[in-house]
């Protein structure tokens, strides 16, 4: 698939997507538990490679994982969709008691402690921003340390986008931020208001808004259980990064064969509409 030195792999490119694609829907979180599982089907994968061997082809990889997820997004009449959720999903690094002996290179990549407020906890590592559609698909992701603001972070990854209404919770409020995405990038960004401000929504549309949230809670608990995104393995940043990937992918790759398929997304909301 890609050239390199030497003679080709007896496990192609092709082949070691497709089994860490797999392996990432069914949740074979480890790359030993992926790799024995597969050795369990040699009619399909004759020439399992070592985990080593593995590990370094998948990181080698990473942008290739990339590149099917942007080239699924542009088949998914879902990416059309100008509705979408926002916000943000912890991705710890190392554990909290085990960061000052850590031998990593984390800090050298942003690693920081971050207060994560929805779990009531402090992580070392980074924070996942998404912006998905209403139909559940990753539109886009952006990774940062786990100390950076949503709001500043959001804003940053909202600036790549236009003609979007966008719907994030009480850490997105920002007059100034929202003027602003409206002027240059015509992107409407809607905030359930703090109980202390003064403008308030009314009640039908606080509640109608509380339930379009779900749907970003919907997929941070598909990443969460289903491809575990949330437990790490790696011992580097682009140790991470290739997980990040593949993982993403075969999210993506999920709704693009359920749809294939004429099955309903493996999330569902009808006929949502963003209040005037």
């Amino acid at each position: 698939m890609f050239d390199r030195p030497g003679p080709e792999p007896v496990c192609s490119d092709s082949e070691l997507i497709s089994m860490t694609m797999i392996g990432e829907c069914r949740g074979w979180n480890l790359e030993t538990e992926m790799l024995s599982q597969w050795r369990e089907y040699p009619d399909m994968f004759p020439n399992v490679p070592t985990q080593s061997r593995f590990n370094r082809r998948r990181r080698n990889l990473m942008n290739a994982f990339n590149l099917i997820r942007k080239t699924i997004l542009k088949s998914l009449d879902l990416v059309q969709d100008r509705e979408c959720v926002i916000d943000s999903l912890p991705l710890p690094v190392v554990q909290f008691y085990l960061v000052p002996g850590s031998t990593g290179d984390w800090k050298a990549f942003g690693a920081t402690f971050g207060k994560v407020p929805s779990k009531k906890q402090t992580v070392f590592g980074f924070k996942l921003h998404l912006l998905i559609t209403l139909g559940g698909l990753i539109l886009d992701f952006e990774l940062a340390p786990a100390n950076v603001s949503d709001l500043e972070v959001g804003f940053e990854m909202l600036c790549e986008h236009t003609d979007l209404s966008v719907l994030g919770d009480k850490a997105y409020i920002s007059a100034n931020k929202a003027a602003e995405l409206f002027d240059n990038q015509r992107i409407r960004l809607i905030t359930l208001p703090r109980r202390n401000q003064k403008m308030q929504m009314p009640v039908e549309q606080r509640t109608f808004l509380n339930g379009v949230r779900q749907i970003i809670e919907t997929v941070n608990h598909q990443l969460s259980e289903i491809f575990q995104i949330e437990i790490n393995h790696t011992h580097t940043f682009w140790g991470l990064c290739t997980r990040l990937y593949s993982k993403l992918t075969a999210h993506t790759l999920c709704i693009y064969i359920n749809r294939l398929l004429g099955k309903p997304d493996f999330l569902q909301i009808k006929t949502l509409a963003f209040p005037n």
